[in-house]
């Protein structure tokens, strides 16, 4: 008898569990495709995380990429910047080194120009002009003398010229004289 009892129980325990199937099969079934449901959205989100874990490492390696090419670009405005400036200074130098040539070549014509003056006096040149010129005042002079010789002795023959000349010219006097006397005398002879 226990064992039908068993039986019994048992057929009750698997009746109550088809009317509990029947019942909750439903719900169960309903419970199993939702579950397979959120499985495949769980899938898909999963799926849809994995892109967009790829996309993000797209994006940070291309947001890595922009900041070492963002830091390249301000690297090179920071260096035009610097030889923006430092042509710009040496602009300045070149103008101020200008300027000061053109001091410079005035300060070099004026050196030209003193020098030149200062070659008219040189000292080897005025003595080696000196010396040419006290030669050229010797012979002036010596020529000077011989001149002044000559001239005293050209002087000198002049006055004896000059009285010969007077001499002769009393002699010529004195023979027209006679030779006047004489013709006279012959004409009053005659």
């Amino acid at each position: 008898m226990s064992d039908t009892l068993s039986l019994n129980k048992l057929e009750k325990i698997i009746e109550l569990e088809t009317q509990l199937r029947d019942e909750y099969q439903k719900q169960l079934d309903d419970k199993d495709s939702a579950m397979a449901e959120l499985k495949r959205d769980k899938a898909a989100l999963e799926t849809q995380v994995i892109e967009l874990e790829k996309t993000i490492a797209t994006q940070l390696a291309a947001i890595t990429e922009l900041s070492g090419k963002s830091n390249d670009t301000q690297a090179l405005e920071q260096r035009n910047r610097e030889l923006h400036n430092r042509s710009e200074n040496m602009k300045e130098e070149v103008a101020a080194a200008k300027s000061r040539l053109k001091i410079l070549q005035k300060d070099l014509a004026a050196e030209r120009a003193e020098l030149a003056e200062l070659k008219k006096y040189d000292p080897q040149r005025l003595r080696k002009n000196l010396d040419g010129n006290k030669k050229k005042l010797a012979e002036k002079t010596m020529a000077a003398d011989k001149l002044q010789k000559s001239l005293s002795q050209t002087k000198a023959e002049k006055a004896e010229l000059e009285l010969k000349v007077k001499e002769l010219e009393a002699q010529l006097e004195a023979a027209q004289t006679k030779l006047a006397t004489s013709e006279e005398g012959n004409q009053e002879a005659a």
